[in-house]
């Protein structure tokens, strides 16, 4: 919280409920978790919302937001993970843009903490677009374990898989959080989008089949005919998935292989990590050997 306020000026106020007594999934009842996003919509003192962190079930708040509330008094909300579902639901209701970046608990590292602060002062403090650069370093060690011992390595940069051009309006995030979106009111058109997808370590050596079948579970939705191009999120380790596996995954589909895919850019669970607007607009280039991405919140 300290860093935020001197980074950028800002002060803070916790939810009524971010305290209250976690379930066997780690988070509070659906009561209180919309209570406190009621309030935190409808006080005009609230200017933004930061998610405290992820997990794994706020889907099952989707029943019981007004969404009324949020349309009237729209305002940045930020989040990722899990809360890929309530942003994308949120766009997907109401229109209003939302962001996919840091949440709340990753504000607290000491290192390696630059870049992602950079782009979320780009994503939510400025107007102008901006161009996403893959960053120098990046980590993906447990930080919060020991802070002081912290492991980088150095970023290869983006993995073209098709190249090609794109500008389409941004949805996605987390992968698996995402689909659980198929079939519900509460997903967003993929007509005309550009995909922002990632994936996180549950999987293991796994991760490659995993995000084979759930991107082609996404492919068999309404309008993903349309989609004009997919940026993937860089992945851990352990899950193995180079660079040959991910382009495997991108030509593995007629309707993938006429479209710009980027691969290794610096979102997902990993560190650091852009902040990005779903429901903003994305302009790709992809040739060769070289790929442009440019955001505007609009």
């Amino acid at each position: 919280m300290e860093r935020l306020q001197k980074e950028f000026g800002v002060t803070f106020e916790y939810s009524k409920n971010c305290m209250a007594e976690p379930d066997m999934l780690g988070s509070s009842s659906v009561k209180s978790r919309v209570d406190d996003l009621h309030r935190a919509f409808k006080d005009t003192k609230v200017k933004a919302i930061i998610c405290a962190t992820g997990g794994f079930n706020v889907n099952d708040l989707l029943l019981h937001i007004d969404w009324k509330i949020i349309k009237d008094n729209p305002k940045p909300i930020i989040g990722s993970s899990d809360m890929t579902v309530l942003l994308n639901a949120i766009y997907a209701k109401t229109g209003v843009t939302t962001y996919h970046g840091p949440n709340f608990f990753k504000f607290g590292m000491k290192q390696g903490l630059e870049y992602t602060l950079e782009y979320f002062q780009k994503a939510l403090f400025l107007d102008e677009s901006f161009d996403v650069l893959p960053s120098k370093k990046w980590s993906e060690d447990k930080w919060w374990r020991d802070q002081e011992h912290r492991t980088f390595s150095d970023n290869d940069g983006y993995i073209i898989c098709n190249p090609g051009t794109a500008k389409g309006k941004i949805v996605g995030g987390n992968l698996c959080s995402f689909n659980l979106l198929q079939g519900t009111p509460y997903m967003p058109k993929l007509k005309d989008a550009i995909l922002f997808i990632e994936d996180d370590d549950l999987a293991g050596d796994l991760t490659f089949g995993e995000f084979y079948r759930n991107l082609h579970s996404l492919l068999q939705q309404p309008n993903a005919d349309s989609i004009k191009g997919i940026l993937i999120g860089r992945f851990y380790s352990k899950s193995e998935m180079t660079a040959e596996k991910i382009k495997f995954i991108a030509k593995s589909d007629p309707r993938l292989k006429k479209i710009p895919i980027i691969a290794n850019v610096d979102f997902g669970h990993t560190d650091p990590a852009i902040t990005f607007p779903i429901g903003g607009t994305v302009e790709i280039r992809a040739g060769k050997n070289k790929a442009e991405i440019k955001i505007t919140k609009h």
